[in-house]
């Protein structure tokens, strides 16, 4: 019996903004000059808000940070494209995507600083920052099967790293999604380094997007530094997934310009020409230049975008630097719709503890 040929497979890859900002005008989204200075108002925010925080750890006021430097097209880009009643499943690299969604800047900041109470967002339907590496996947494909279930009309997007597709979680979100036509869209932010292991000996496949065919699911890679791109490429996902047409794969190839967090020094196995060749394809940047040429934005209206966002930080600093302390009885509080009585008895127990204890310093605290 000869051999026969059972399928042939391709990957779309989409770019629309090159690293100068000249567009290709056949591929631009339906956006309004007012909503692309918004995109790029949101983005100037997110960068601003990174290097702030990058300060505020150094100087030792705030907790381990991820930056997000260089990556901001791919949170803002797709947040842009969703609706009120979708469901964003983060990573912790994802500040743009909060900032479009209204999460006050204020939250951030107390979750780097190491405050739970950061996650008491005042909008619905985005999950808290998920640090172990690719199991929001399966949360967002559990969210999904809910929705259909409901029938509501809704889509649930992860966000996970190119270190995130070695994991098994990965393989089996994207499994479950395809095989139940779950209304889902998994979105890969490509830096090229997990931590310090290079995308080179992350997978031998030419490319992460191609990982949706063995699921039967759509997959395409995006430069992820062009936010039109992503918007794009986001806005299309969700119309298939909610018209039931199934999850999508998104690649979205960019750098992560800064350390991993705080904890890392990327000088040890990155070179300084790697990093420039990626600076110059800055997404910031390139959405700036693109504004300017279009005469959407001028120099003065750039610097006045630069100055409120500079403003919405630093009194999201003071906020919260002046936030008052956790009581020891959220240790209690948030474990059970009503709390058990052993619970209870333990935290009468404590606070009798710390009755016990003598103030210290001027203003009497424990």
């Amino acid at each position: 019996m000869p051999q026969e040929v059972y399928s042939n497979f391709s990957i779309r890859k989409l770019s629309i903004l090159d690293k100068d900002g000249k567009a290709d005008e056949k591929l631009l989204p339906k956006l309004s000059p007012a909503q692309l200075k918004e995109i790029y108002t949101h983005m100037v925010l997110a960068r601003t808000l990174d290097e702030k925080i990058l300060k505020l750890q150094r100087q030792g006021r705030i907790g381990t940070y991820s930056p997000g430097l260089g990556q901001e097209a791919i949170p803002i880009g797709s947040a842009y494209a969703t609706q009120k009643q979708d469901w964003s499943v983060q990573s912790f690299r994802e500040h743009g995507m909060m900032i479009v969604r209204g999460v006050p800047l204020l939250n951030i900041m107390l979750y780097f600083g190491g405050d739970e109470r950061n996650a008491k967002y005042p909008v619905d339907n985005i999950l808290p920052n998920s640090v172990p590496v690719g199991s929001q996947t399966l949360h967002a494909a559990g969210i999904a099967m809910g929705i259909q279930y409901k029938q509501k009309d809704a889509v649930a997007i992860a966000y996970f790293g190119d270190g995130g597709t070695s994991e098994g979680d990965f393989h089996e979100a994207l499994n479950f999604a395809g095989t139940l036509n779950l209304p889902c869209v998994f979105i890969c932010q490509n830096n090229q380094w997990a931590i310090s292991v290079p995308r080179k000996s992350q997978t031998h496949a030419e490319t992460i997007a191609q990982k949706a065919i063995a699921y039967g699911i759509e997959g395409i890679q995006v430069d992820g530094n062009d936010v039109l791109a992503v918007y794009a490429a986001t806005q299309e996902a969700l119309a298939r997934a909610r018209t039931g047409k199934g999850p999508t794969l998104i690649e979205c190839v960019t750098y992560r310009m800064g350390d991993h967090t705080t904890a890392d020094d990327a000088t040890r196995y990155r070179s300084p020409e790697e990093v420039q060749y990626w600076r110059e394809r800055d997404p910031l940047l390139r959405m700036q230049k693109y504004l300017l040429a279009q005469g959407m934005l001028s120099p003065q209206l750039d610097e006045q975008i630069k100055n409120e966002s500079t403003a919405k930080v630093e009194a999201a600093v003071l906020q919260y630097e002046q936030f008052p302390a956790p009581s020891v009885d959220d240790i209690f509080d948030y474990h059970y719709k009503q709390t058990p009585a052993d619970l209870e008895a333990q935290k009468k127990e404590l606070h009798a503890f710390l009755d016990t204890i003598k103030p210290l310093g001027n203003e009497g605290e424990k």
